[in-house]
């Protein structure tokens, strides 16, 4: 069943429950919601439905992302076409165990992604970039279970406890300003730390401790081996299992200022993966791959004292460090800035600039001819409706691949990303 029928599927789905719904709905309410430009989602929160099941502690969202990507200069070809277009969809549910069983506290959270075509976008036929120039391009994939995990607070309000099916790069070394593809910064290396080995979505467990309100660890166990289209069940107990075993401790401060506080966020983490590895031009494993990173993220100025009001410049950087005799890239820095609400008028539109740059391990030479691989990526997240953004970007790649034999490459892209 292709991606494209099972979404119409949900939709049509979601429409039938909700005809009972309609014809009791008064004349007034139905005005209310029949400016489709005015909603906040494109179907008004699945029709009303969403309105009805938050009673009972359930939130359902749906998102879908396409991607226009094309190399106009370098790289390994400007006239390649395939995996110019890519898309994906995410079909999420969270459910309150308080309002929905009656459990003192806890919720669930499931999340189900997609997404096309087989082409995991440009990078491999025309640009050749080490970290990747849409890390929302993800193959081929129908519906599957990306995420399904448990979430509370055990022995006090200060310890919280995640278990189940989880990506670890949305619960360590993330970012305010640079940490999700389908909203902010395109290119992979201003989503997640290249050295950081985080498996893809998988069985695992993490805690959470609060010091003070403005201090706290965590540390986390995940299946090392894991593979995000299946249950995790067979990687991580059957066989030998590796696991990622990774730490991080952070400041929350708030800065005073004119109009109002300025949030941060000062992160700090080491890894280790016990994985058998080396790098790309090595002959011999070595275990117990052992890392560290920071990541920082600061709000530097507003333009209003309401805290729910988004609107200023913010700032980001990370830094991470790998053994060279395990993997290709040692050294990775990035920084960047972001402003919202930048133009007169336009409050929730985004723009973004950010620069990365990777070290390759000398001991992978021979992969590798050059020393690094940059990447510079501006983009404009303009809010056309409230359910309806569009980001155009650009971005310079220097020496993509670390390859001496590869011109530096230009790409040219535009994000369309729906709510339903």
């Amino acid at each position: 069943m292709s991606r494209t029928r099972i979404v119409v599927s949900i939709m049509l789905l979601l429409s039938v429950v909700n005809l009972s719904r309609a014809e009791s709905t008064k004349p007034e309410e139905l005005a209310n919601h029949s400016n489709i430009w005015q909603r906040q989602t494109l179907t008004d929160g699945f029709f009303g439905l969403n309105d009805e099941l938050a009673d009972n502690g359930i939130e359902i969202g749906l998102g879908v992302t396409n991607i226009y990507q094309q190399n106009v200069r370098g790289g390994i070809s400007k006239h390649r076409r395939a995996g110019r277009i890519t898309g994906s969809y995410d079909l999420e549910l969270s459910a309150d165990l308080r309002k929905l069983l009656g459990f003192e506290s806890g919720s669930l959270f499931l999340h189900l992604e997609g997404g096309w075509p087989d082409t995991e976008g440009i990078d491999g036929v025309s640009v050749g970039s080490a970290f990747g120039v849409n890390a929302d391009a993800i193959g081929n994939d129908n519906i599957v279970v990306k995420q399904l995990f448990y979430e509370g607070p055990i022995f006090g309000d200060n310890l919280t406890l995640m278990i189940g099916k989880i990506d670890f790069t949305g619960v360590f070394d993330c970012s305010a300003y640079a940490d999700d593809e389908c909203t902010q910064f395109l290119n992979a290396a201003f989503v997640d730390n290249p050295t950081i080995p985080f498996p893809q979505y998988s069985l695992g467990v993490v805690l959470t401790y609060a010091l003070t309100s403005s201090w706290y660890i965590s540390g986390g166990i995940a299946d090392a081996q894991a593979d995000g289209r299946e249950t995790g069940f067979r990687t991580t107990f059957h066989d030998e299992d590796y696991f990622l075993y990774i730490f991080e401790t952070g400041v929350t401060p708030q800065f005073d200022s004119t109009n109002g506080s300025l949030q941060g966020t000062y992160r700090v983490g080491l890894w280790n993966d016990p994985q058998p590895k080396a790098d790309s031009d090595g002959s011999k494993n070595y275990r117990d791959d052992v890392g560290f990173y920071l990541s920082f993220d600061q709000m530097l100025a507003k333009e209003n004292a309401d805290p729910e009001d988004g609107q200023g410049l913010g700032a980001f950087f990370r830094y991470g460090y790998a053994s060279s005799k395990r993997n290709d890239i040692t050294d990775f820095w990035s920084f960047g800035f972001q402003y919202q609400g930048l133009i007169e008028g336009r409050d929730d539109d985004v723009l973004g600039v950010g620069f990365a740059q990777g070290i390759f391990s000398d001991g992978a030479s021979t992969t590798y001819t050059d020393d690094y691989e940059n990447a510079l990526e501006l983009y404009y997240s303009a809010r056309v409706t409230p359910w309806l953004n569009i980001s155009p970007s650009i971005q310079y790649i220097a020496n993509p691949g670390g390859s001496q034999a590869v011109s530096d490459a230009v790409v040219l892209g535009v994000r369309a990303q729906m709510t339903f």
